[in-house]
């Protein structure tokens, strides 16, 4: 099994992939979610570890739009949850000008690094692990990420945890590239294009709380090229094997002008950092 994830190594996608397969698997690294759902899309022995929302950072939209427009084509098998804690690295007696960071990490990092780092210019990056790579070539500089960078790059852990207050939890999806079950589903993922008339997304939504099925998130996303017409991801609890579910889906279907299923697929572990 060869298992991809957004890199490079020492993310935290890493990590999550790695506790999920353990360490009989060939792990690729690739640098965008793009790359790992294209290297996974249409083959039976590849897996993909992305990320979809942090509880701070909000939902990685990357991996939204990839879902929404069905290219290339994926399909969940499970969510997967790490409550992430953060250290901030650098070396020590140096003073920090610039800290760097996956998006979700500064932003759930911003109040202590007002109160502690209030002169330090942040810079968003594409990954912890590219934060770190910064901060090791270049002086005066430092990250946010997991303590294992420190060991990767030669940084010192000059602050863990860092804003433990706060919990701090990022959900990713186990994807393959072919339709498959690997237990039983508690959740499902659709995306949902409605007319673009008065009172569409209320009929949509209506039809779910009649059956008395829980929608747990609705992100919307511009379609391209209809200018004011939007696309829904749209999460909700129960796999489609339920009844209910069943009923809300074959009603809310007629509503709609498209309706596809990303993923019915089961809640996988929540992971330590």
């Amino acid at each position: 099994m060869e298992v991809a994830y957004l890199g490079p190594v020492g993310t935290y996608s890493l990590l999550v992939a790695e506790k999920r397969y353990g360490k009989k698997c060939r792990f690729v690294p690739l640098p965008t979610v793009l790359d790992v759902c294209s290297y996974v899309s249409g083959k039976d022995n590849r897996r993909g570890v992305i990320p979809i929302e942090n509880s701070s950072g909000g939902a990685i939209y990357e991996t939204v739009d990839i879902l929404l427009a069905n290219k290339p084509r994926i399909y969940i098998l499970e969510q997967l949850t790490l409550n992430v804690r953060l250290a901030l690295l650098g070396r020590k007696g140096e003073k920090i000008r610039t800290l760097y960071s996956h998006f979700a990490p500064l932003e759930h990092c911003a109040p202590w690094v007002r109160r502690h780092l209030p002169r330090t210019e942040r810079k968003v990056v594409s990954s912890t692990a590219a934060a770190a790579e910064l901060a090791a070539e270049r002086r005066y500089s430092a990250a946010l990420g997991s303590r294992k960078l420190a060991r990767l790059y030669d940084l010192d852990i000059l602050v863990y945890p860092v804003e433990e207050e706060t919990q701090n939890m990022t959900m990713f999806l186990n994807i393959a590239g072919k339709k498959t079950e690997i237990g039983t589903p508690k959740k499902t993922t659709l995306v949902v294009r409605l007319p673009n008339v008065p009172g569409s997304l209320c009929t949509f939504l209506d039809i779910f709380r009649r059956e008395h099925v829980n929608l747990s998130r609705i992100l919307s996303q511009p379609i391209r090229g209809c200018p004011g017409e939007y696309a829904f991801l749209v999460d909700l609890d129960g796999g489609t094997q339920q009844s209910a579910v069943r009923r809300a889906m074959r009603a809310a279907r007629k509503t709609c002008v498209e309706l596809r299923t990303a993923g019915s697929y089961p809640m996988g572990p929540s992971y330590q950092s």
